[in-house]
């Protein structure tokens, strides 16, 4: 068969439904200044599907700073990959300062989360070495392990006893092999909200001699008192071998840091595939990043009004006897029961009737019969905001369970 014959035959799982969902369901077009408030289809929706926690994409100094540094440096510079010309002053010092700020020695930038991850796991082992994995982990973690060509073992999600069942089948696997063992997880799961129970894998960790890397996208700026990450919520800090987190979240740009000894950075530096031949960050977002970090960690107002948003939310679905899981973040699932035609109809209720815009998740990212409405919480909504959006939830689900969907 002819490759594209192939292809087009399949779409894949997601793809098949294009021809209905692009547009509306897949491929949406948000317009407007990035807030709480965007238009969608022309009209105005109370929006819960961006990452942007803090409120920092469109924040008058982050938009001072990328203007006048694109106005300075243009889009180009540094031209290269840093290893080969591309190394300036400025990505060093947002190193540092990222390092310090999440208590590491030092950090090294990535120029995407997803690819970095995948980059990461690459360079960190070799045939001989196990990975062990949480199962729900995130898919730039999934594809990473897949690219691994030594062992792989997988434990139930956030289950202790499975992954201390998963450590010891690695650890008969490196004392054949000579190899080590290296655990993926997760600080703040972006599906369910649930955190990673790093300060629990960490006490395993003098038993099992294994290395500990923890994907922190969701935990980076809204977990811990100071919002350096779910380790420092947790208490773990040292025991996080190597911390790893983007920038698309809280802080509201591009790219990511990969955190933790500086021997171990030095290595990476020299041996990430994915930084060594791909050009380096652009100066703009670099030094936009540098004044995300620097509000991130002097205005704790911002994370105080995102958690009093998230808080009123959930206790608010709660209230009205919605399931919303073992989310202990601002994350906020819903989750609810009902068929993929249900699910379609159910939001396009939500959007076209109530005006409010959340992302839905269906078979077959999660099992058939199941429905997630996935709420993202930040500092600009308003308790308005909220009541709003419970009082159109509460009559969807109403009619969701009474079968007007059908």
């Amino acid at each position: 068969m002819d490759l594209f014959d192939k292809v087009v035959a399949s779409m894949g799982p997601i793809g098949q439904h294009h021809s209905w969902a692009h547009g509306y369901f897949s491929f949406p077009k948000l317009e407007g200044s990035i807030g709480a408030h965007m238009r969608f289809n022309g009209k105005e929706h109370i929006v819960w599907s961006l990452n942007n926690y803090l409120g920092l994409a469109n924040h008058p100094d982050v938009m001072r700073a990328d203007a006048d540094a694109t106005a300075k440096y243009g889009l180009a510079y540094p031209m290269g990959a840093r290893m080969m010309s591309g190394q300036t002053g400025e990505h060093e010092k947002l190193e540092k300062e990222l390092a310090s700020f999440v208590g590491k020695e030092d950090a090294f930038l990535l120029n995407y989360g997803y690819q970095g991850m995948v980059s990461l796991i690459e360079a960190l082992v070799d045939r001989k070495d196990v990975i062990v994995y949480d199962a729900e982990s995130h898919a730039c973690i999934i594809d990473g392990v897949r690219l691994h060509v030594g062992r792989r073992f997988v434990y139930k999600h956030n289950d202790i006893c499975s992954c201390e069942k998963q450590l010891i089948h690695a650890q008969r696997v490196i004392e054949q092999t000579g190899g080590s063992i290296l655990l993926i997880t997760e600080g703040v799961f972006g599906m369910s909200g649930a955190q990673g129970r790093l300060k629990q894998i960490t006490e395993l960790k003098s038993k099992y001699g294994f290395r500990l890397l923890v994907d922190d996208a969701h935990g980076f700026g809204t977990m811990g008192r100071n919002g350096a990450g779910t380790h420092e919520a947790q208490g773990c800090i040292e025991g996080v071998d190597l911390y790893f987190a983007t920038f698309a979240k809280a802080m509201a740009g591009i790219g990511a840091f990969v955190a933790s000894r500086s021997d171990i950075v030095t290595y990476l530096r020299y041996n990430m595939r994915s930084q060594t031949f791909a050009k380096a960050l652009p100066m703009p977002m670099v030094l936009g990043l540098q004044t995300r970090l620097e509000l991130l960690k002097k205005h704790h107002v911002y994370r105080e009004r995102l958690w009093h948003i998230a808080e009123t939310l959930q206790q608010g679905l709660k209230a009205r006897g919605f399931d919303i899981g073992e989310t202990s973040t601002v994350v906020t699932p819903v989750f609810l029961k009902g068929s993929l035609n249900e699910a379609t109809a159910l939001t396009r209720d939500l959007r076209e009737n109530y005006g409010i815009f959340c992302s839905i998740v269906v078979y077959p990212v999660i099992p058939k019969g199941l429905i997630i409405l996935r709420l993202i919480p930040t500092a600009l909504h308003s308790v308005e905001d909220v009541n709003r959006t419970l009082e159109a939830f509460s009559v969807v689900s109403k009619k969701l369970n009474s079968k007007c969907y059908n």
